[in-house]
């Protein structure tokens, strides 16, 4: 039976600022290392035995990631990283306080442009300093597919290819697959994976740094999960 595990980056310093992070990097804060510490303890306890990772492109899932490994002695397994696992990109909100958003906008605007599946929030141009073609780890993608301003719901769509072409043929040869993570692009995930309506997705919250276990049967559907705290 397939093991698929999924983690939420531990708590960053620009969560630990309530701002929109998105695409935009920060590092992990000293409870977020602490987190992904604890995640390392948790796999280690439960006798998960991570066979290979992947990770998005973004520094604190990758922190996230190698210090979780570390603890659960598991640092030599293949690591893969594709930048499909991102965060959601929040355009012109990334990097913005979220409670001096809601008070420039109103609460309920902001709330619908955080969590609504399809509305995307306003989006920011190729000149913005924020645009993803600033940052040189993604200089080799084509501009089309470089995100301006997502809903989840784009999430999923350019979440899925990487899914089915890079972590399914893991699951299928046996490996006990990690995912480290982003709120939203693991969300996206979990809708997928257990058929999530578009009207519930939006009450679903994953923790920063809590180990989320998934027991697939011969068709990759959950067969159980659990969240190892």
């Amino acid at each position: 039976m397939p093991s698929l595990v999924l983690l939420r980056h531990g708590q960053s310093t620009w969560n630990l600022d309530n701002r929109f992070t998105g695409w935009q990097e920060c590092g992990l804060s000293p409870k977020g290392v602490e987190e992904a510490t604890r995640a390392g303890r948790l796999l280690g306890s439960a006798g998960v035995d991570v066979d290979v990772v992947h990770t998005s492109l973004q520094d604190r899932s990758i922190a996230t990631a190698n210090l979780t490994l570390e603890q659960c002695s598991r640092a030599w397994v293949p690591v893969r990283r594709h930048w499909r696992l991102n965060e959601r990109h929040y355009g012109d909100l990334e990097g913005r306080n979220k409670a001096e958003t809601a008070a420039l906008h109103s609460a309920e605007q902001v709330q619908v442009w955080r969590r609504s599946y399809d509305v995307r929030p306003p989006r920011i141009g190729p000149d913005d300093p924020r645009h993803p073609s600033a940052n040189p780890r993604y200089a080799s993608l084509a501009a089309d597919v470089l995100p301006t301003g997502e809903c989840l719901a784009d999430v999923v769509v350019r979440m899925l290819p990487y899914w089915y072409d890079a972590i399914v043929p893991d699951l299928d040869a046996g490996a006990v697959v990690l995912v480290a993570a982003h709120g939203n692009s693991l969300r996206a995930l979990v809708k997928h994976l257990k058929g999530i309506a578009d009207a519930d997705i939006p009450t679903l919250e994953i923790p920063t740094g809590v180990p989320w276990l998934f027991e697939l049967g011969p068709d990759l559907a959950p067969v159980s999960d659990e969240l190892l705290a």
